[in-house]
């Protein structure tokens, strides 16, 4: 029988008042919905024929067209409650209802009905005893005024009470829905972040291990150039085909296809720490590693190797593969500074995400820094 207006949860164009901005179509509907059910006050206006005549026929007609449009503006009106406009209109409405009683008598009551509703809207779960003092009133009071000959108005009642729990659950649904699509929003709004979140996490892996590695190579072939050119020149080959793969990688963690193999990421850590002047001491198989890990250490073992690399200083770094763990180990001085940097920071969350544990540190020997991974049990 109306329509109030909560703000939606999601973000389409707004008011100045904050409300969203309906079609012109749902405006219409918006009107034109509360005012199909203004019939009933029909009841009232045969009231004001039936018990008034010459001016006061009119004023009654005058009162009874006052509420029909004051109210559909009140139920139109309910997304601005907090500027008064929506509790102006429905003080005017019991305003008018009690200029009608006199008027049409006990049909006047029927305005009750509307009341409730517009109470239900604004209250809603704080309307209960507003609406119960309603259906008492449209009860008692005619049987209250002996002028009026009439009895206990029970129908009256009945329908005010009818109509306000059919609008206690119209306007649950409403909430219900609203609350739905928030949710929706938040869902969104919570995979864009991690959409976001997980790109940063891949790139940061990508290019911190590609420059790394770009950058020890290219230092090792400046180096070489007057030395030894041959070499030279096959380390600058290397490089721009590590370029070319890291652009290929950068554009595959974009669009969500990027992955790692652990083989390779072996193969990839021998070789950079050998451009570095590491001694590398790798396992010579993964067989022993569970399938469901392999990813994951993969990654483990190009953030390691990548901050022995850029950080250490080490002079030997060793990797240790189990069945469910992976260890990076050097002799060097530790990343230094804050230990949970943006790459190790990422790959903790990429750990904690599908249950396992990350631990890094200075070794227990003080020679020397440690990186561990150990994975859930599948």
């Amino acid at each position: 029988m109306t329509c109030v207006n909560d703000q939606s949860a999601g973000e389409p164009p707004t008011d100045p008042y904050g409300n969203p901005v309906r079609s012109r179509r749902a405006r219409v509907m918006e009107i034109i919905f509360p005012g199909v059910f203004l019939i009933y006050l029909a009841q009232t206006a045969n009231g004001v024929v039936k018990h008034t005549d010459g001016w006061l026929t009119m004023l009654g007609m005058i009162v009874v067209g006052a509420y029909c449009v004051i109210y559909i503006y009140a139920a139109h009106s309910g997304g601005h409650q907090r500027y008064g406009r929506f509790w102006q209109c429905y003080w005017v409405l019991v305003a008018l209802l009690v200029i009608e009683l006199p008027l049409a008598h006990e049909d006047a009551l029927v305005m009750l009905v509307y009341l409730a509703v517009l109470t239900v809207a604004s209250m809603y779960t704080r309307s209960a005893p507003v609406v119960a003092v309603m259906v008492l009133v449209a009860a008692l009071l005619p049987k209250a005024i002996p002028s009026w000959h009439v009895g206990v108005q029970w129908g009256t009642a009945l329908a005010v009470g009818i109509v306000a729990l059919a609008m206690h659950g119209f306007f649950g649904i409403m909430r219900s829905k609203q609350a739905v699509e928030a949710a929706r929003g938040e869902v969104v709004r919570l995979a864009a972040e991690n959409e976001r979140s997980r790109i940063a996490r891949d790139l940061h892996d990508l290019l911190g291990h590609s420059l790394t590695t770009i950058t020890v190579k290219a230092a090792l072939a400046n180096r070489l150039t007057a030395i030894d050119p041959a070499r030279a020149a096959a380390e600058i080959a290397e490089v721009e085909e590590l370029t070319r793969r890291t652009l290929a990688d950068v554009r595959a963690a974009v669009s969500g296809y990027r992955d790692v193999s652990l083989g390779n990421e072996l193969a990839t850590a021998r070789e950079v720490l050998r451009a570095a002047g590491i001694t590398a001491q790798l396992p010579g198989a993964i067989d022993n590693v569970e399938t469901a890990q392999s990813q994951l250490f993969a990654w483990v073992v190009r953030e390691g190797v990548t901050n022995v690399v850029r950080h250490s200083r080490a002079q030997t770094c060793e990797v240790r593969l189990g069945d469910r763990f992976v260890e990076i180990v050097d002799d060097g001085m530790g990343i230094g500074g804050d230990s949970a940097g943006n790459g190790l920071r990422g790959l903790r969350e990429r750990v904690e995400s599908v249950g396992g544990s990350l631990s890094a540190g200075v070794r227990t020997d003080r020679r020397g820094w440690q990186l561990r991974v150990e994975a859930p049990v599948a």
